[in-house]
């Protein structure tokens, strides 16, 4: 029987374990190995700190989204020989393969960094782009009560590109609630030109900046940070104060795709970006944030590009020619503080527009505009998350992105 292996059991790799059961069934062997044996519901970790989830909201165990004929095996890789079709891990197991699917993701790594990790991390420094990060900023943020309030975007790309901007514009909401927003100054230093990566949503997103008073330092390119003194240090020598200071680390894939020789230098997989098949290896795909694919790094790019991945690799792997083409298609709900959100839909050629989503005039989920409905929108996404993602169920909104309910006049 032949064997498919994947590595990695977060969001793209459970859901392409489930879906490719779905369509082999019996006649292929399904592997997937993950290290860990909890799945987090990441988005989830930007809600932490300001009490809206608590730490059992996040977390499930991953067997529970592993589909009944998939071989589930927990361990950690310890090395990929491509040549040989052969992954080992950390125990010495080895694993043949016949085709490979990378699905390990991205994760922060502040040793990236020189200065970022040390006895301040927890304490002044902190991160919510991890499960034990987002539990000690909630305790952080509880004790913070007057001072300088920095986001520090390090660089790009990140997972879920839009979250160090709703972590700025949640911290002016809470401090607001709580009456002390007069003696906190919050300030949003990134190393980009603007507050965001697309211009259009960027011109919306620096003037909401302007009216909550968050301060904006663009094309700041981090050096080091001086915890001893509490400052960030640029290349260009510019100096930041902080009193607290909340990073977003420098996102890496893992290891072991460096080393077999598929990774770019962020240790992501080098693919074609409308198929994920491998630039090097004609039986390797990478999916999900491991791949180093031009859109963000999100759950939903993963929902959408499945639409394309499974039946292209169903098609290769019984030799026929890969049909689909992913067009980048990505939406994110930006979280704007004061219950509400703003929406944005895009691919690779098409910037965020302003309209309605997903139903064209109706939405009921306006984009490019603050309301209440995209709020809840982005709450409720926690509940599809965990019983149709992962799941594998089919949501009725196409995979590609669609012009129906956009307005090109309103950019």
């Amino acid at each position: 029987m032949k064997r498919i292996l994947i590595l990695g059991a977060g969001t793209a790799g459970t859901m392409a374990a489930t879906k490719l059961q779905r369509e082999l069934g019996d006649t292929w062997d399904i592997t997937i190995v993950d290290q860990d044996e909890t799945h987090y519901y990441q988005p989830g970790f930007l809600f932490i700190p300001f009490g809206t989830y608590g730490p059992q909201d996040v977390v499930k165990t991953k067997r529970e989204f592993i589909p009944r004929g998939v071989n589930y095996i927990v361990g950690s890789i310890d090395k990929l020989d491509p040549e040989e079709n052969e992954v080992t891990l950390a125990d010495g197991t080895e694993l043949g393969y016949e085709f490979l699917i990378i699905a390990t993701g991205t994760r922060s790594t502040p040793s990236e960094t020189p200065g970022l990790e040390g006895p301040e991390y927890g304490r002044t420094v902190h991160d919510f782009y991890t499960f034990n990060g987002a539990v000690a900023l909630r305790k952080a943020l509880a004790n913070f009560d007057s001072g300088r309030l920095v986001v520090n975007l390090i660089e790009m790309p990140i997972k879920c590109p839009v979250a160090p901007l709703e972590f700025a514009f949640l911290a002016d909401s809470h401090f607001t609630d709580l009456g002390m927003r007069d003696n906190i100054e919050i300030l949003y230093v990134t190393p980009l030109d603007a507050a965001f990566t697309k211009p259009v949503a960027a011109r919306h997103l620096g003037s909401m900046f302007k009216d909550r008073k968050i301060l904006l330092e663009p094309d700041f390119y981090l050096e080091r940070v001086d915890t001893e003194n509490r400052k960030l240090v640029s290349y260009d020598e510019r100096e930041i104060d902080y009193d607290l200071l909340v990073t977003v680390p420098v996102n890496m894939g893992e290891r072991f795709v460096q080393e077999a020789g598929l990774g770019d230098e962020m240790n992501h997989v080098n693919v074609d970006h409308h198929t994920f098949l491998s630039k090097d290896h004609d039986n390797i795909f990478a999916i999900g944030d491991a791949a180093n694919l031009p859109t963000s790094k999100a759950g939903s790019a993963a929902h959408f590009a499945m639409d394309v991945f499974i039946p292209n690799l169903v098609n290769h792997v019984q030799g026929l020619p890969m049909r689909e083409q992913f067009d980048g298609h990505s939406n994110c709900y930006i979280e704007t503080g004061y219950d509400k959100a703003m929406l944005i839909d895009f691919n690779y050629e098409i910037e965020p527009l302003p309209g309605k989503y997903p139903l064209p005039g109706f939405g009921p989920f306006s984009l490019l505009k603050e309301t209440e409905t995209n709020h809840w929108g982005k709450l409720m996404f926690k509940w599809i998350y965990w019983h149709i993602l992962l799941a594998g169920k089919d949501i009725p909104v196409p995979g590609h992105m669609t012009m129906a309910g956009k307005d090109r006049r309103g950019t």
